[in-house]
């Protein structure tokens, strides 16, 4: 199979997954005379070959973690059924800023489930799920389509076959609330559960759904998935900018002037996504500040327009990629407002379980709405920065440690914005 590639006409940069051809929403027809189905194909004659495949590429989680794919593979390939192995499609997006996932979901949905059934067959999955949020009416409707046309169609008899067993597909709306997007949330929610997540040990790929071995995987990463499996892993390595591999979809916001999601080389610096692709600043207004990975990360300056997006080169500068959302603030906006709001996210976003995360996140949220009014104390701002070194790990998930981080990172750019706001 010849490499499916096309450059975006504006640009002159490789689409892989958002090509034109693949963009044909539920038109299963379509999507296989380009190409559809022939990593399935190819999976189905060596599964193990499908895992040294993607640990050559280097592939790596891009909901967020930025963790090495092939890990979380392995040790789900390395259990034993109990009597089944589950496979997470998380498509649970709902942070600000970040939009690519229901992009792949409306658009290319069978790119999505062929590469979920690739993942099956290489880690002895036997159950699929689709976890998709509840208020992304247009990815869950086209999800449903191509579900079923999946169904109607010869594909799954295939992958059964190669399984050993019968391999179910499900689409599941997921619980709406911010949080079942952490792994073991996700996983609660499946059981008929409230979304409340999970301690560790034990790590989904030993006791996950119903106990049995679980994966877990992004919506972006297992869509790039057939690619890797039907081009290589050095195909795919090449077209990421070193460090980097593969392509990123970015979700960029903010002050530009063509918002939007971009597929660009893994590790494209900030100032061609901003300038280049981005057209720069609304009203030609200089950069102040750019929220990286959605709000619950970390920021960047002008300073840092030529660092490289990608997950260890934001590291080495003390940021993180994230999921590839980039919110853009220029000059004139208070920084200690937009941080204020996305506090007062988290606060409600918070499901309560443990009480670190549940009072800490209000806190914060309620000594920001005062400085932000101008009725804040230089007391309220040292209790802030008290809870920066209190609160990091004292929860199940994520969502305290991301609520400190981005202000823990707005005050090492902007402490002085903060104390300017003090009453």
């Amino acid at each position: 199979m010849e490499p499916l590639i096309t450059e975006n006409p504006q640009t002159g940069i490789p689409q892989v997954l958002l090509h034109a051809d693949r963009r044909v929403g539920a038109d299963m027809a379509r999507w296989r005379s380009s190409g559809g189905g022939a990593a399935l194909a190819r999976a189905a004659q060596n599964p193990a070959a499908v895992r040294e495949e993607v640990r050559l590429s280097e592939l790596r989680g891009l909901g967020g973690s930025g963790f090495p794919a092939w890990r979380k593979w392995e040790a789900v390939a390395a259990e034993a059924p109990k009597p089944d192995k589950y496979l997470i499609v998380n498509g649970n997006e709902d942070e600000p800023g970040t939009f690519k996932d229901r992009l792949l979901l409306e658009e290319t949905p069978h790119q999505v489930i062929e590469g979920a059934v690739v993942t099956a067959l290489a880690t002895g999955i036997n159950r699929v799920m689709f976890y998709i949020n509840p208020d992304l009416a247009r990815s869950l409707a086209a999800m449903k389509l191509a579900l079923e046309q999946w169904q109607s169609s010869d594909l799954p008899a295939q992958a059964s076959a190669a399984l050993g067993k019968p391999l179910q597909l499900e689409l599941l709306p997921g619980s709406g609330h911010y949080i079942g997007g952490e792994e073991t949330a996700s996983m609660e929610w499946v059981e008929g559960r409230f979304p409340f997540p999970r301690g560790k040990p034990p790590y989904p790929a030993q006791s996950g759904v119903h106990g049995c071995p679980t994966l877990i995987n992004n919506v972006e990463t297992i869509a790039n998935v057939p690619h890797i499996v039907a081009q290589g892993a050095a195909w795919f390595r090449a077209l990421g900018r070193s460090p980097g591999t593969g392509t990123k979809l970015y979700s960029l916001s903010g002050d530009v002037l063509y918002p939007g999601v971009f597929e660009l080389p893994m590790g494209t610096p900030l100032r061609e996504l901003i300038f280049t692709h981005g057209g720069g600043l609304l009203s030609g207004k200089p950069l102040k500040a750019v929220f990286t990975g959605g709000p619950s990360s970390t920021l960047l300056t002008h300073a840092d327009l030529d660092v490289a997006m990608d997950f260890d080169s934001l590291r080495a500068r003390g940021a993180n990629l994230g999921t590839g959302a980039m919110i853009v603030i220029s000059e004139g906006t208070g920084i200690v407002k937009r941080v204020a709001e996305y506090e007062r996210f988290f606060a409600h976003s918070s499901c309560g379980q443990c009480n670190s995360c549940k009072i800490g996140t209000a806190t914060m949220s309620r000594l920001l709405d005062r400085i932000d009014t101008g009725r804040g104390t230089t007391a309220d701002l040292t209790a802030l920065e008290n809870l920066c070194v209190m609160l990091p790990g004292s929860g199940r998930c994520h969502l305290i440690n991301g609520a400190v981080q981005l202000l823990d990172s707005a005050f090492h750019h902007f402490h002085d914005e903060f104390k300017q706001a003090l009453r």
